[in-house]
């Protein structure tokens, strides 16, 4: 396959409750080798460049049973699945056994053969890597437990919660610094050279299944962090930075492989220079949740280098659902911020339909939602739009936006451009639930002396402009509560009658 777009859109799909939901339409047991076409090919009519699939690796079963003992952790599970069975608690995809495909997924076979079946339709394969902690299962507990942070017999008696005895060795539990430990994993010691070798041959061997690895946490292995978290039990700081070692040995024989970070705290530019491709613009996703138009244009004033190297989203496996989250109208404006900014795009499976019930990753099946079939035409049209040249190497620019004195409402509006070559597009989008009228500045130095149609891939409404005129008193715009257009912009022969655009 040819190198990653410049900007990817990636699906993301919970691979266990998909393939369950696949057997459960069917009567037809199925696993990651036995997907029929027809879902792959309904996958790839989307348009993306990747899909991830969330999941994969041999869940553990020491993992399991410490979460059916956890009574908020069965809350969870009956408030998402009322009708839960002990057995729908497959364990956690972040509590890995092995870097081993489940066997209930069809092991490493299961998974060379989605992959094909992936690079066929042109899409690339994304997988899972947990940094921080393993299952208390895994074999490095027994045979290396010198990766880990260790505690004595005290700490079990002070902290119970916190450390963990195995075979009369104890280990912490891992965590973050901001919330208690988690009782079902292992932490691993980021500054224990042993562990960044080890951790290298295990991620070069994820290297060789896939196109690319989404980082849990990436941020907990930084020094500074990890220092923080950790203090003495960490022993001494080494000279380099985790991610370094790690992103730099695995791109001397995977120089196209993607490295994701699941970031927080601000520390997104930090991880971008550590060598990550792209970082979680969690940032983004609430604002659009929270803020007003205004904080979500002053964010996308960051540096351009900087924002190339986001994923934005408005749903993923720890999110809310988004049909949950945003009232209708509004899901769609954030839909078409996320997916018309530069960076990656993620898409997360069910939200298309519209499914508002957030399953807990242990669970190896969802209820059953009724899908949102207006919705579902919406993304459609959506992905379609950006499923272009233009949306994956193009040239991306804030434009700015004016109002006048007795009428403030511009500031409800946040607008942008892509230019590739002789290719224009135009995004307006109103962040709020009132009208909004604006005028819209075109950084089009090339526009003057012709007219220019401009067709809304969305409504398919279609408007004749003069270039001068979007040029220099800017492109009048007028739009209801959480209303959008996606412009596509080519020279045209012939004016039309002017027209509001609304």
């Amino acid at each position: 396959m040819s190198n990653w777009p410049k900007f990817p859109t990636i699906y993301e799909i919970n691979t266990w409750v998909w393939l369950h939901g696949l057997t459960d339409k069917s009567g037809t047991s199925f696993d990651l080798g036995s997907v029929p076409s027809a879902e792959w090919d309904a996958i790839a009519n989307y348009g993306f460049d990747a899909v991830w699939l969330m999941g994969v690796w041999e869940r553990s079963p020491a993992g399991i049973a410490i979460a059916n003992q956890n009574q908020n952790l069965l809350h969870d599970f009956r408030q998402a699945l009322p009708d839960f069975r002990p057995e729908d608690n497959v364990g956690s995809p972040y509590c890995v056994r092995r870097y081993v495909v489940d066997k209930h997924l069809g092991g490493p076979k299961g998974l060379a053969i989605a992959r094909k079946e992936l690079a066929k339709r042109n899409m690339r394969l994304l997988l899972d890597f947990v940094p921080n902690h393993v299952a208390p299962d895994h074999p490095w507990a027994v045979e290396h437990p010198e990766y880990f942070i260790r505690g004595d017999a005290e700490d079990v008696r002070n902290d119970p919660s916190s450390y963990i005895s195995i075979d009369g060795q104890i280990f912490a539990c891992g965590r973050d610094p901001y919330f208690p430990a988690w009782p079902d994993v292992l932490q691993l010691n980021a500054f224990q050279p042993g562990l960044r070798q080890a951790v290298i041959e295990t991620v070069s061997t994820i290297a060789d299944q896939c196109d690319g690895i989404r980082c849990d946490m990436a941020m907990l292995m930084l020094n500074p962090i990890f220092e923080r978290t950790w203090g003495h039990r960490a022993g001494q700081r080494p000279a380099t930075e985790y991610w370094d070692d790690v992103i730099r040995a695995i791109k001397k024989d995977h120089a196209d492989f993607l490295f994701i970070a699941e970031a927080y705290w601000d520390l997104e530019w930090e991880l971008q220079q550590r060598g990550f491709d792209f970082c979680y613009d969690k940032r983004l996703y609430d604002r659009l949740e929270h803020d007003n138009a205004e904080c979500v244009r002053l964010h996308l004033c960051a540096d351009l280098e900087y924002q190339q190297k986001l994923l934005r989203f408005i749903e993923n496996h720890d999110e809310p659902r988004a049909a949950a989250t945003f009232p209708p109208a509004k899901e769609r404006a954030a839909a078409v911020t996320t997916a018309t900014l530069p960076g990656a795009r993620l898409f997360h499976e069910g939200q298309f339909e519209g499914r508002k019930i957030r399953v807990p990753v242990f669970l190896g099946r969802r209820p059953e939602e009724p899908p949102d079939q207006a919705l579902q035409s919406f993304y459609r049209k959506l992905l379609k739009a950006i499923d272009v040249p233009m949306f994956r190497n193009g040239h991306w620019s804030l434009c700015d936006r004016r109002g006048w004195p007795d009428n403030p409402s511009y500031q409800n509006l946040v607008a942008w451009n892509w230019v590739k070559d002789d290719d224009r597009y135009l995004v307006v989008v109103n962040l709020s639930d009132n009208a909004v009228q604006a005028r819209v500045s075109i950084p089009w130095s090339d526009a003057g002396g012709e007219t220019w149609r401009l067709v809304d891939v969305l409504s398919e409404a279609t408007y004749d402009r003069l270039g001068d005129d979007m040029r220099d008193a800017g492109l009048y715009v007028e739009l209801g509560p959480w209303n959008c257009s996606l412009f596509q912009c080519r020279r045209a022969r012939k004016a039309m009658p002017s027209a509001k655009i609304a």
